[in-house]
């Protein structure tokens, strides 16, 4: 499914090669780039003039603010206890939390982080690549490793 007729892209929003993705129920606002074999699902917002390189998953619960860099290969998690079954019946709705997560404005996150649910993203914030975030970065902080730890802030 490429993009569905129940996603809003504001205008001059780039969807590079619209087969290669999977844009469903979200929010894309203005000047925003979004790179091949990413899906964004239901619910889901980016803000305006975010780029989102390939093949990043962003799920429901999440919202990413203005001028946000989003890496190759990055995944963000919305249930913190994530199981596919429960007693052997597949789970249904209802059946596990959504936890929300945010992304504020102007933050960077480098490619293949991993961003577990219920995390905020500061303000400027940077996000190394590979880094798995357990906690929130406050604004300005240059967090990275796994789990990520705080280098520095800027």
């Amino acid at each position: 499914m490429p993009i569905s007729a129940d996603a809003t892209l504001e205008r001059d929003v780039v969807v590079y090669n619209e087969s290669l993705v999977n844009l469903y129920g979200c929010f894309i606002g203005t000047g925003s780039r979004i790179g091949t074999f990413v899906e964004i699902q239901r619910g889901a917002k980016i803000g305006e003039r975010c780029k989102i390189q390939s093949h990043t998953f962003i799920c429901e619960g999440v919202t990413i603010g203005n001028d946000v860099f989003v890496g190759h290969g990055v995944m963000f998690v919305n249930d913190r206890f994530p199981r596919a079954s429960n007693g052997g019946a597949l789970l249904k709705p209802g059946e596990w939390t959504l936890e929300e997560t945010v992304v504020e404005d102007n933050a960077s996150i480098g490619s293949g982080a991993v961003i577990l649910c219920g995390i905020r993203i500061g303000a400027g914030a940077l996000v190394g690549a590979g880094a798995v975030v357990t906690k929130d970065v406050k604004p300005g902080e240059v967090v990275a490793g796994v789990p990520a730890r705080l280098l520095r802030t800027l």
